[in-house]
């Protein structure tokens, strides 16, 4: 019995839409007998030290029409021990995380800039409520910072209550407030609990 399973990328890309990246069905049917492509291979261990799955890619060999393919394993495998490279692998276009080829619609770089946010909003559920945009403290800071409106100031003094993520982390629990995040640094809105949207308001 085998110790590993292909991880259903489409089932990935779809819970951790803004911070997974998985190929465009366009850019998977780009995809040619010859090339290499990236699949998730999931395992268990007793190793403390391993991970969960490892990412490997596989050469294709073979296209089906049905959205089959089959190829081999074109890397060694670090933990698992029952694959070596040369090894036949049959996927599903499903399986596919990463090819050859540019995407030119990469929605997880889109949104790879980082922010600050209460986990009153990433962990406790809570929508975002109350954003505003500083000036960006650093290249991969994109200055937003986002709340539930709900915080007290003695929970916003405290730095544990508050996590410096991509905004594709906080799109995936929260995305309501998508279309507001190109406005320019000094922006701020607050979300109105009746209608669902959101107002400017001054900072």
């Amino acid at each position: 019995m085998t110790a590993w399973l292909l991880e259903d990328g489409d089932a990935l890309a779809k819970q951790y839409r803004y911070t997974f990246y998985k190929p465009s069905p366009a850019t998977i049917a780009r995809v040619a007998v010859g090339e290499t492509v990236k699949l998730i291979f999931r395992f268990e261990s007793e190793d403390p030290e391993a991970p969960a799955a490892e990412r490997m890619w596989v050469l294709v060999d073979e296209i089906g029409v049905d959205g089959h393919f089959k190829g081999r394993l074109d890397n060694d495998p670090a933990y698992i021990a029952d694959l070596k490279v040369g090894d036949p692998i049959a996927f599903e276009a499903r399986h596919i995380i990463n090819t050859e080829h540019d995407d030119d619609d990469n929605i997880v770089e889109r949104y790879l800039r980082r922010c600050f946010v209460t986990k009153r909003v990433l962990h406790d559920g809570q929508p975002a409520a109350y954003l505003y945009r500083e000036e960006p403290e650093h290249d991969d800071d994109s200055g937003w910072r986002i709340t539930a409106n709900d915080e007290s100031d003695e929970y916003m003094d405290d730095a544990d209550n508050c996590a410096y993520v991509s905004l594709g982390a906080v799109l995936n629990v929260d995305d309501a407030f998508i279309d507001l995040l190109d406005a320019p640094a000094g922006s701020a809105f607050v979300l109105n609990p009746e209608t669902g949207h959101f107002t400017a308001v001054d900072d």
